[in-house]
């Protein structure tokens, strides 16, 4: 059996200072259920993009506010944004899985094309509902309904979604089902940096049990080239009140500025829940070359099965919106 390295308990301490001469895009989507275990969950989510010039005072360029509930079955039952644009309300019914992602290109074109803030949280409500109920999991010996659904859950068949998963990985049992083996977390430092009240936008104050999603995106020009570096992280809080993470990406990469190609690209994985989760970062560097405006389908389509990570994956798809914060930079 190949001998693996623990998996990754190393999360970022607090964001880079802010460069001058570059835009920050940051966003968080709350996960949490008013009503409790077994109601619908509500996603209150938040995105800014912040210009630091050269010189004098950061200027807030565009910002977006969403919140929207989901059923049992990720069904949207309500949907609110801010701007609100037009065809919203007709996400109403999807499930928010992966044909989500297409309904919204369908009915929300112009957000798509324009890579607003907005776009980059509808975009995130897939993924967010599907990793919730991480939060409660951290809750079973506080709430016994959990143990209870843990026990009763039907077994899923998980072998070679993803490099976590592959077949044989300590996550699995022989027959391809999730072992229980307990998923590594660490404790990370605050999101934002105390010292630089414009490092992030507000953050929202938390239920007990509740997840977050948190990215961010920075962007500069450096000779006809692009500097990216950015980061993503889910996280929730224990009984204790202590923040845990349990998946955190950071990535670097560069980028032809006239043209928007991806020149190189570099994932670091800071926290994964398993030894062999790691094993997909390397990947990365397939996605050199690529247009960044085609991140999002491109991703799916080059990093797939056992050669990829769901959040990993994530962290590139959202690299597209590379080309839209670059054209509020200074030539």
């Amino acid at each position: 059996m190949t001998h693996l390295a623990p998996p990754p308990s190393d999360p970022v301490v607090a964001p880079p200072a802010r460069r001058p001469g570059s835009i920050r895009r940051t966003s968080t989507i709350l996960m949490f259920w008013p009503d409790g275990l077994g109601t619908d969950l509500h996603l209150k989510g938040r995105a800014r993009d912040l210009l630091t010039p050269e010189c004098g005072t950061p200027a807030v360029v565009r910002t977006s506010n969403l919140h929207a509930v989901t059923g049992p079955a990720r069904d949207i039952r309500r949907i609110e944004a801010d701007p609100v644009p037009e065809g919203l309300q007709r996400l109403v019914g999807c499930r928010a899985g992966a044909n989500l992602r297409s309904a919204i290109a369908q009915e929300l074109p112009d957000e798509v094309a324009e890579g607003t803030p907005l776009y980059l949280l509808l975009d995130d409500l897939a993924g967010s509902t599907l990793i919730s109920g991480f939060a409660y999991l951290r809750w079973a010996d506080h709430v016994p309904m959990i143990k209870n659904r843990v026990a009763n859950a039907p077994r899923r068949i998980m072998r070679d979604i993803c490099s976590g998963f592959r077949d044989g990985a300590s996550s699995l049992l022989s027959d391809g089902s999730i072992s229980g083996l307990r998923q590594n977390t660490a404790r990370p430092g605050t999101l934002d940096d105390p010292a630089d009240p414009f490092s992030w936008h507000e953050l929202d104050d938390h239920p007990e049990i509740a997840m977050r999603r948190a990215r961010r995106i920075d962007v500069w020009a450096d000779d006809g080239e692009l500097g990216i570096d950015a980061m993503f992280r889910d996280s929730c809080w224990d009984p204790d009140g202590a923040e845990v993470v349990v998946h955190e990406y950071q990535i670097t990469g560069v980028a032809d500025r006239s043209t928007g190609e991806l020149l190189a690209v570099e994932a670091l994985p800071r926290v994964l829940p398993y030894a062999e989760c790691p094993g997909a970062a390397p990947n990365a560097s397939w996605m050199a070359g690529t247009d960044l405006r085609s991140m999002r389908t491109e991703v799916l389509q080059r990093l797939r099965a056992t050669d990829c990570c769901t959040h990993l994956n994530d962290g590139l798809r959202s690299l597209a919106e590379v080309p839209v914060l670059a054209a509020t930079l200074p030539d």
